[in-house]
Order: C-alpha cells, then structure tokens, then sequence
C-alpha cells in the first residue's frame, strides 16, 4: 500500500471513529445494557454497518461550545417532557379530536449533518414526527398534532427553527454560526428601528 493510500485509509478510520462511538452508543441504549459484551458486540456491529453499507464520510463541524451544548440538553429534556404532558392532555380530552397537519419548515443554515440533527430532534419531541425530508430544498415535512389554526401551524414551524438556532449555537461549524449571529443582530437592528417608529408616532 503506497504512504498516499495508506494516508487516505487512516484519515477515513479517523473520521468514522465518532460515527462509530454514536453506533455503539445507540446500541447499548436500545438493549439498555451498559456493560462489556453489550460494548463489543455494538462495536462489531458498528464495523459490520459501516463497512457494508458505506454512505460517504460526513464531515463534522469541528466546533463544539460546551455552554450553547449544555443549554440545548436542557431545553430538550424540559421540551420532551412538555410534549409529552401535552400528548397526554390531548389524547385524554374527550371533547374535542387533536388537530393534526403535516407541516413544511425551511431550515436556513442547515447542512446534510445539521438536517439530520433537526429531524432527529424534532422527531424526538413528543407531538411531531418527520415524515419526509427534501434535502435539495433543505426542507424537513413534519406531522404534528395539536394543530387547529394557521396560528398554531406558525408556531409549531418557528418551533422548529428555534431548534436548528440552538443546533447552530452549539455544533454548527463557523460559518452556519457567523450566518445566525448575523441575522440575529440584523432582527434585533429592526426591533430596536420598529420601536423608534412607533415610540416617535406615539409622541405625536
């Protein structure tokens, strides 16, 4: 094997190895068993994945804020536990059916990782489901329920976005992040214009 191949072979192990702790990871979670055999048998498992079905290496951010990421842990454990009071509430209300709608949300930093980040997150808050993801367009297709009002479809769409910001903050890569800060100073420039406006029409 020439050094050039040799190279590329160790780069690819090298950029699969967090593919492959995620595998073993998962794998242990879905035997809820944390234990040697269950570590070794996920990791061959993992190999055995990876090696037959090859999907192209994905390159990872290389950026990680450990506030934004301790931030989002918590914002997501308290969202699975309110989506998951509300399902309750719903299903239990004999009243009234929840309303259900399949609902188109634009991402507007994402990349095939972070895409995937938001669909699995998304999927993961109990009420909403990825359906189907358009990777071209960059636009992830959820059912929700819950729904009863283009209001509620409008929250439920900002809902969304919200977490790809959060996604953004704490594992986008450079330039996803520089793109959010800019909107968000351009957004708080118009807040900060529109209140002007309205403060010097109330003057008059």
């Amino acid at each position: 094997m020439s050094p050039e191949n040799r190279r590329s072979v160790l780069h690819g192990i090298r950029a699969q190895l967090p593919f492959l702790a995620w595998l073993v990871v998962l794998w242990m979670l879905l035997w809820a068993q944390f234990t040697v055999l269950s570590f070794v048998t996920g990791l061959a498992v993992a190999i055995f994945v990876t090696r037959v079905f090859r999907l192209p290496t994905v390159e990872l951010s290389g950026r990680i804020n450990f506030w934004y990421a301790a931030v989002f842990v918590v914002q997501f454990l308290f969202a699975v536990v309110q989506g998951a009071l509300s399902v309750t509430v719903q299903v239990f209300d004999f009243r009234r059916q929840p309303g259900a709608a399949i609902i188109g949300v634009p991402l507007r930093y994402a990349d095939d990782l972070m895409m995937a980040h938001v669909a699995v997150v998304s999927s993961l808050i109990p009420g909403s489901l990825v359906v189907e993801a358009d990777r071209d367009r960059r636009v992830l297709y959820l059912h929700v329920i819950g729904v009863r009002s283009l209001d509620d479809v409008e929250k439920q769409r900002a809902g969304v976005l919200r977490w790809e910001q959060r996604i953004v903050r704490a594992l986008g890569d450079p330039a996803q992040y520089r793109a959010l800060r800019a909107d968000e100073r351009a957004s708080a420039v118009s807040r900060s214009g529109s209140g002007s406006v309205s403060g010097s029409g109330g003057a008059r």
